[in-house]
């Protein structure tokens, strides 16, 4: 029996929970869509050659929502798994909470359709993936925690 299994690779992304408060004192966090696939997600990315994960996240956060972040203390990661042009990815993603220090969502690039910010509540609602919504639940942990 031959069993035809693809090839496995490593692959690795890095981006942030942009939290701030409003004003009246409510955390809010940025997600970014895509309309068509009805996708909402929180900002990541993959390395440059030679560029550590820690500006991996920050460029990347800044490119997909238009804001220049800081970065803050590590949340933790995600691990998935998937296909693509006959290789099998494992995948981690590493994120980071991450306060605006400047910009604007208006001035996010080309890969999302839209980018903006939303109470937790709302953002929690909508992120569609499980394991983001867990990461968001870390982070909101570590804020309740004094970070904030």
């Amino acid at each position: 029996m031959t069993t035809n299994r693809l090839p496995v690779k490593d692959a690795v992304s890095a981006g942030g929970v942009v939290w701030r408060r409003s004003a009246a004192g409510a955390i809010e966090v940025v997600l970014c869509g895509r309309t068509e696939e009805k996708l909402w997600g929180l900002p990541k990315g993959t390395p440059d050659d030679g560029e550590a994960i820690e500006e991996t996240a920050l460029r990347e956060v800044r490119e997909e929502t238009g804001l220049e972040v800081a970065l803050g203390e590590p949340i933790g990661s995600i691990e998935y798994w998937f296909t693509a042009a006959g290789v099998r990815y494992h995948k981690q993603v590493h994120h980071w909470l991450m306060s605006p220090t400047g910009g604007d969502v208006s001035q996010h690039d080309h890969e999302f359709d839209a980018v903006d910010w939303f109470p937790l509540a709302e953002a929690r609602k909508k992120l569609s993936y499980v394991n983001e919504r867990r990461i968001l639940d870390m982070a909101v942990a570590l804020l309740e925690g004094g970070e904030a």
